[in-house]
């Protein structure tokens, strides 16, 4: 992994980054490391450090975050570096204590940074630790009210020494060999200390309880092109999901069919077959897509027209690239 530092590179005086990770415990959140691999790259490579993403225009940083989706993440990342930058120094605190007080840092991201980054005894928790924990102890407390007695668990075993190493250990032995399902306990070094699989319970756990069928939404979305091939989009405000991105003009998304809205600009719209589907995390999400051609004179009520050369479907949010894959196939 990209913002890595192994206990070889430690001894050859390669000293961890708290800026590199920082932003790679942001970006895992509830992200995949394949997904977020290409993402820290690029973001490391444009803006190599703490003062860099400070200094950054907020609509670049969020056109280079499209796609990774939780879009809070780069609004509080952006205070977050502004803050460090600003008020900090331009240096990290070690503590997490001190971490916590950042914008968008919660007690995972703190542990880790902590951790990892400073060898502080901090405890770190992520859903593979939980894994490891429910199976190490045999806890059958379901999760999430499992949460407080899995971290104290976790904390109980936490080096004073070397943290971050142990910390980065567990959760790839949970990603790895712990997994949520057929986990390779042949080849655990934690087998005989294991009490979830000395009782044939390891499958089992950890258990979760059962959650609620996700609601669907629905909306409606204006992809609109100019006679010179420009395409209308606007920035949808900066509280909200996909707060502060790119996107087309549309609806509210509602639990019901498309509520009544205005056309973003006078037009013959022309409703495209299929939709646009998008799972949030607390909800799922059906967009129906209304296209038009416009002459360069008409004006919009809402949104700018953005040369097609200066577009990219990559600076904005999946749903809407999805919306904007329906238009283009069409």
């Amino acid at each position: 992994m990209p913002w890595r530092v192994g206990p070889k590179d430690r001894a050859n005086g390669v000293i961890p980054d708290p800026y590199r990770i920082w932003l790679s415990e942001i970006m895992l959140q509830q992200t995949t490391v394949a997904a977020v691999k290409d993402y820290f790259e690029r973001f490391t490579k444009r803006w190599p450090t703490v003062r860099d993403l400070a200094d950054a225009q907020d609509e670049d940083v969020m056109a280079e975050w499209a796609g990774l989706g939780y879009y809070a993440r780069a609004r509080n990342l952006l205070k977050c570096a502004r803050v460090v930058a600003n008020e900090k120094g331009g240096v990290f605190p070690d503590t997490v204590d001190a971490l916590l007080e950042l914008p968008g840092v919660g007690p995972y991201t703190a542990g880790a940074v902590s951790a990892i980054a400073f060898d502080k005894s901090s405890v770190v928790v992520d859903g593979n630790v939980e894994r490891v924990m429910a199976r190490l102890y045999d806890v059958h407390t379901p999760l999430p009210a499992a949460k407080p007695e899995l971290t104290a668990l976790a904390e109980s075993l936490t080096p004073l020494e070397r943290a971050g190493d142990y910390a980065q250990a567990v959760m790839d032995l949970g990603a790895t060999i712990c997994t949520p399902r057929n986990p390779a306990c042949g080849i655990c070094p934690w087998r005989p200390a294991c009490q979830a699989r000395l009782a044939g319970t390891a499958v089992d756990l950890p258990k979760k309880t059962p959650k609620k069928p996700k609601p669907i939404r629905f909306g409606v979305v204006y992809i609109t092109r100019r006679v010179d091939g420009a395409l209308l989009l606007e920035r949808r405000p900066d509280k909200g999901l996909l707060g502060g991105m790119l996107g087309w003009p549309g609806s509210e998304w509602v639990e019901k069919e498309a509520p009544k809205h205005q056309a973003p600009i006078r037009a013959e719209w022309k409703t495209l077959n299929g939709e646009a589907r998008h799972t949030f995390t607390h909800f799922h999400l059906r967009l129906t897509v209304k296209t038009a051609l416009v002459p360069m004179e008409r004006e919009p009520a809402v949104g700018h027209f953005l040369p097609l050369e200066d577009f990219s479907p990559t600076d904005i949010p999946t749903v809407m690239r999805k919306a904007f894959n329906l238009f283009h196939s069409d």
